[in-house]
């Protein structure tokens, strides 16, 4: 097989990997090759968790860490920024190590292998009020809410985080 012309067309349609990827593009590259993500570990004086709702195909419905994964030559601060923007409409201030390393490995699942960096954080201007998660159940996906303790819908994946959240 000829590598080179195999992935030509490929690298032809990935346009500039610093934008992110084409959805298919990422999607095959998360198949094959672990992902290194940013989760933001958001507290309040009242000891509360924020989290957001994340309803998808691969993670299902359920509360989670507000976080992404990071790009192409992106480093772990400009995506940390970049999600607390994107996902709460704040800025966020943030220690420089990461509070937790954890590793998770998804037999039988595509996007199966990822590497998640714990950032403790804290927010610097108010979060997006539209964004406020009402009482419907499930929430509008990326709805942010305050959390005493885990919520018992809490995505699986997210569990390990579980001993940060002050009950």
């Amino acid at each position: 097989m000829d590598f080179p012309a195999t992935i030509a067309p490929l690298e032809s349609a990935i346009g500039d990997p610093h934008q992110g990827l084409p959805e298919e593009v990422f999607l095959f590259a998360s198949r094959i090759t672990p992902l290194i993500n940013v989760d933001l570990l958001i507290q309040d004086d009242a000891g509360r968790t924020l989290l957001t709702w994340r309803g998808d195909e691969f993670f299902g419905q359920g509360w989670h860490i507000p976080g992404g994964i990071i790009r192409y030559k992106e480093t772990a601060a400009d995506r940390i920024r970049a999600c607390a923007l994107q996902e709460l409409g704040a800025d966020v201030s943030f220690d420089p190590a990461p509070l937790l390393v954890l590793e998770t490995i998804r037999p039988h699942r595509s996007r199966g292998h990822f590497i998640s960096l714990l950032y403790r954080c804290r927010l610097q201007t108010p979060l997006n009020e539209t964004l406020r998660a009402d009482h419907s159940h499930p929430p509008a996906p990326g709805a942010w809410r305050w959390h005493q303790g885990s919520p018992p819908d809490l995505l699986e994946v997210h569990a390990p985080y579980a001993q940060f959240f002050r009950c």
